[in-house]
């Protein structure tokens, strides 16, 4: 009933915007790191409107002030149910820092891109002071930050394993992954006045406990401390259940008298209940409290179109898989459509989508041709070491789905903007997209040059990026277009080495690139990278890795990317001079 009544306008974030509703009390108030936009490419607005939906009071206080008098915390009193914290859209850590621990001056998730309106470690502060000021209230902690934080994990910026966040943030239950059903059935089993125990049933949740029996049991966190093989076996273990495609076990670690039980997750959701999702009535529009003020993040994404979660890719650095999930789930085109209608009705609409996308923009309606077959596999990669034979890679839905995009008569050009991925790409997919929808850049992600390092990072060879290079300028050409392919680079990844780095150079040299995408490899939560990263193990053949991980082996790694630069010259050619690699300093500098 409420929800009809108030389906197109924002959730209160103050007591003053409450009182307009007519409310004098909530059920439940989330917290976020991030500024308060009601847009579906965010998980906090995502989370509200489907509480909402459920019939729930909904508040949401974007980045609290920590350092005051706690005021913002206290603003909206006690909500009926629970707290909801999350860190934003972003693991606070890597949105503060760079990869040399650097802090960052912006901020792209806060008005004007200002920095420091979230604290490191956002979500732990945040759930310790309402802890710490409401003890009796139930506090539920999800988003990507606690998602990847769940076990006991490398943490970078601290440099050492760190316990579950469950422990750290004092909260009464984490959820994991794209959890809108978890939530859901958490407001309604707290509404129902449901016991502990029956809530601790609930799939995709995390929770402390006594120890007690469960399917899995990983090495205790004190083991991990100790012997880094234990550690890297736990992850290996982690990975793979979590890319089950039904995952039925219970998987526990112990932290000294204490243990995190995490619940399996909820079976894939349908194309029926995500188009529900995005079917929700946001406004899609940044708070007017933020009146005046431009968010950079929103300002990408405002036109922009998620036609699918989940990516089947697992390159070894990414989190996506981790928090999505590599099976995908595609949205029906007629929601799609939708959405695209209702984005063209707004002001700012000029008749440009940004992006028709998701993780991957050319895994739309892509999976397996057997789903029996996928039910008996645990590999965290469809593609690696070589795409799996029983993947469907047919591209004609998504090129349907483009096709009716471009028809409609508000849309000029509707752009692909969120990256493809070349080593699925058709030739009949490419054409259609250089054709059609490319800004004048598209991005793709070649990441790295050497074999040894991409099959490290679980990419494919880059003699398929020098062929999908070439046929991005045939088709260029046949259509009397100049456009550009932006490739990224990632610099000290595990298994990289400076003359790696040295050889990235002289291929992208002959392949008349001046790199601009490209990043010295971060090590964040819950990736396999990054557990290679600290174990130096890989996890799954249990040998040894070389790692560049001082400041000084990553910067002179970075260099490479900028051999042209007058101010990196000397030093590679010193380098190469030092290893005597005279060959890789004559075929970059002859």
């Amino acid at each position: 009933m409420e929800f009809s009544k108030r389906n197109s306008s924002f959730l209160p974030t103050s007591a003053k915007e409450m009182k307009a509703l007519g409310w004098d009390y909530v059920d439940i108030i989330i917290f976020t790191g991030d500024a308060y936009i009601d847009h579906p490419s965010f998980g906090a607005a995502i989370i509200a409107r489907v509480l909402e939906k459920e019939g729930f009071r909904v508040a949401v206080v974007p980045q609290p002030n920590w350092k005051d008098d706690l005021r913002d915390f206290k603003k909206m009193g006690t909500p009926r149910l629970f707290f909801a914290v999350t860190s934003g859209a972003m693991d606070s850590m890597v949105n503060h820092y760079t990869a040399n621990k650097r802090l960052r001056t912006n901020d792209a998730y806060t008005p004007e891109g200002k920095a420091g309106f979230r604290p490191d470690y956002a979500t732990s502060v945040y759930s310790n002071i309402l802890k710490n000021l409401y003890p009796n209230i139930p506090i539920i902690i999800g988003g990507i930050e606690a998602s990847l934080r769940r076990f006991g994990h490398y943490d970078y910026w601290s440099d050492k394993l760190k316990n579950s966040i469950l422990l750290d943030s004092k909260a009464d239950i984490l959820v994991y992954g794209m959890a809108e059903k978890t939530m859901a059935e958490l407001a309604h089993k707290f509404n129902e006045n449901k016991s502990l125990e029956e809530i601790h049933q609930t799939p995709q949740i995390a929770y402390l406990s006594t120890p007690k029996k469960v399917d899995i049991e990983l090495s205790s966190f004190e083991e991990c401390i100790k012997d880094k093989r234990k550690q890297a076996i736990n992850f290996k273990l982690v990975e793979e259940e979590s890319n089950k495609y039904n995952s039925t076990l219970t998987i526990g670690q112990r932290f000294g008298k204490d243990m995190v039980i995490v619940n399996p997750p909820y079976p894939l959701l349908t194309t029926e209940e995500l188009d529900a999702i995005y079917d929700l009535p946001y406004t899609r529009r940044i708070h007017p409290r933020y009146k005046g003020k431009t968010i950079p993040a929103y300002d990408m994404i405002k036109h922009s179109v998620t036609l699918h979660r989940g990516c089947f890719g697992g390159c070894a650095f990414c989190t996506i898989s981790a928090h999505q999930g590599k099976f995908i789930v595609s949205r029906s085109a007629e929601s799609i459509l939708r959405e695209i209608e209702k984005i063209s009705e707004e002001e700012s609409f000029k008749g440009y989508i940004s992006d028709l996308g998701g993780p991957s923009a050319n895994m739309y309606r892509l999976g397996g041709k057997d789903i029996e077959i996928c039910k008996k596999c645990k590999r965290p990669t469809c593609l690696h070491p070589k795409i799996c034979p029983n993947l469907n890679t047919d591209h004609s839905e998504v090129l349907k789905l483009y096709s009716a995009v471009r028809k409609l008569p508000y849309i000029k050009k509707a752009f692909i903007g969120s990256g493809i991925r070349y080593d699925l790409a058709t030739d009949q997919y490419l054409k259609e997209v250089v054709k059609n929808h490319v800004s004048g850049r598209l991005k793709v992600a070649p990441e790295h040059t050497s074999d040894e390092v991409l099959n490290l990072m679980r990419k494919p060879s880059f003699k398929l990026f020098k062929e999908f290079d070439k046929k991005f300028h045939k088709f260029n050409e046949e259509f009397n277009l100049n456009q550009q392919l932006i490739p990224y680079f990632i610099s000290s990844h595990p298994g990289c080495k400076p003359e790696h780095m040295a050889e990235l150079a002289i291929e992208t040299k002959k392949l008349n690139f001046r790199l601009e995408q490209v990043q010295d490899f971060t090590p964040t939560p819950f990736t396999l990278a990054t557990e290679i990263y600290y174990t130096r193990i890989n996890p799954y053949t249990m040998e040894k890795v070389y790692v560049a991980g001082t400041p000084e082996q990553k910067n002179k790694q970075r260099s490479f990317f900028f051999w042209y630069k007058g101010e990196y010259k000397a030093e590679i050619k010193r380098f190469l001079k030092e290893i005597g690699r005279l060959d890789l300093l004559n075929a970059l500098f002859k």
